[in-house]
């Protein structure tokens, strides 16, 4: 559902008639009855997130950010798919920027702000089941930056010279209109604008850029179904190094200059990429997107972020250094485990952080000489009464989603299922996991049939202690 970005200037609210859904006809229409989509997705942890009524198959996201203002001027057009005959739905899209226009189809369609999050739109004729229909809204403003106070910062994060999207779990919304939850994954396009002495970037395939009137223009392709919380846009000053790694996968990576320069690092970076890169796909099989790669910033926000295809680095307090290997392993596994393969609900984040903690394991095994077995041990010696043993795995709460519950347990469940199924079937099923589900999404129940069959073993026992039970286990 992929097609080329346009140029910043040439993004308007016209859509061509070739692209626009034919009217339904009148006797079909007499007879159809419409009805306004859900406001949520149904998330339990994020009952607001998300919207139900159709699915989305690309963004086409055009972006001009100006640093005179901090702002920025945007146009972002979506194709999707009605899934119920539609009087009227909602996008996700939150924070002080203000629309100027919107359209449906190419014709001026209704709508209402309501509440946090909720962007109302009323389309002149219902759309009918199953019909394709495209949605273009024009907004400009400063973007919203996100603190929760259990959930982090996240959304647009201004930095020393320009600004950074990051979007777990609910920051996509405001800077694009979105259908903010996991499980609606869609294509991307990015044509992004900024004055020529600084870089944009985003996720996918790098498309060229072009310099006119002291503004350089640069399009993005991201081919591969993304979730919305792992889209990414980056602007700034950056040493940007692209190349392949040595399996031969594209790799463009960008250090951001606020972090100090230093004779080589830049290319550090991209090689240490690449390195981690290949010998992840080793393991859990072939690479799942067109190119990898990454970018470090100075954003104070304390974390590094699985983005598709690109992950971001905050190295605010190492300046003048890369990430170190764990953390490259660790973010980069994601993409296999958390990107390819996305959660079915927040509540199965353990699939992706359980995976990405096991992947710093598995790399400090092969590059470091420390076993897995010993980074188990060291967190299984945790006393009894510590937090780590409270909650469950597979259902830590909306603000235990970024908690050592399932960072550290659930790297350690799955050193269970490693040592209750040996490695012949375990080392299989990481391979296989990320073949059968990638492109969409996963929960739970489904990862614990999966070993199973992978196994052939009832494993109904190690899953209730391990992801279903509070406590420390007994081993």
């Amino acid at each position: 559902m992929s097609r080329s970005p346009r140029a910043l200037a040439a993004l308007t609210l016209g859509v061509t008639a070739g692209l626009m859904v034919s009217a339904v006809p009148a006797d079909a229409a007499a007879v159809a009855r419409f009805t306004p989509g859900a406001p949520g997705a149904g998330d339990p942890y994020f009952p607001d997130m998300g919207n139900g009524g159709y699915d989305v198959a690309h963004y086409d996201i055009g972006l001009k950010y100006d640093p005179a203002t901090k702002g920025i001027q945007a146009v972002t057009r979506i194709t999707a798919r009605a899934t119920q005959n539609l009087s009227r739905f909602d996008l996700d899209f939150q924070g002080p920027l203000k629309i100027s226009a919107l359209a449906v189809n190419g014709r001026k369609a209704s709508y209402t702000r309501s509440g946090a999050q909720e962007l109302v739109i009323t389309p002149r004729k219902g759309l009918r089941k199953n019909s394709r229909f495209t949605v273009t809204v024009a907004y400009s403003g400063v973007p919203q930056t996100i603190d929760d106070a259990t959930l982090g910062t996240s959304g647009w994060v201004p930095t020393p010279d320009g600004g950074v999207m990051l979007n777990q779990p609910i920051g996509a919304a405001t800077v694009y209109p979105v259908n903010d939850h996991p499980t609606d994954k869609a294509t991307y396009s990015f044509t992004l604008a900024a004055p020529k002495n600084l870089t944009t970037l985003a996720n996918g395939d790098f498309k060229g850029k072009r310099t006119k009137g002291g503004w350089t223009v640069s399009r993005w392709e991201m081919r591969s179904p993304m979730a919305s919380e792992l889209a990414m846009i980056a602007i700034g000053r950056y040493d940007v190094v692209s190349g392949r790694t040595k399996a031969g996968v594209p790799n463009l990576t960008a250090t951001d200059q606020a972090l100090g320069t230093k004779p080589g690092l830049a290319a550090d970076f991209q090689k240490q990429t690449g390195v981690v890169t290949d010998w992840l796909a080793s393991v859990y099989g072939r690479y799942p997107f067109r190119s990898t790669g990454g970018i470090t910033v100075k954003a104070n926000v304390g974390y590094a972020l699985e983005t598709q295809g690109r992950p971001v680095y905050d190295l605010t307090r190492r300046p003048g250094t890369i990430p170190s290997g764990g953390l490259l392993a660790h973010e980069l596994g994601h993409q296999w485990f958390g990107d390819a393969v996305s959660p079915e609900r927040w509540a199965d984040i353990w699939l992706n952080e359980g995976f990405a903690t096991y992947s710093e394991w598995l790399y400090a095994e092969k590059f470091e000489g420390k076993p897995v077995q010993t980074s188990f041990g060291e967190l299984y010696a945790t006393p009894e009464s510590d937090d780590l043993w409270k909650g469950k795995v597979s259902d830590p709460g909306r603000d235990g989603i970024f908690d050592g519950l399932v960072y550290d347990r659930g790297a350690m469940a799955i050193h269970a299922l490693r040592t209750a199924i040996g490695d012949r079937a375990f080392f299989r099923l990481l391979k296989e996991w990320p073949a059968r589900y990638g492109g969409g999404n996963a929960s739970t129940a489904d990862f614990e049939a999966f070993a199973k069959r992978i196994s052939g073993k009832n494993l109904d026992a190690l899953f209730r202690t391990w992801l279903h039970s509070e406590g420390k286990p007994s081993l």
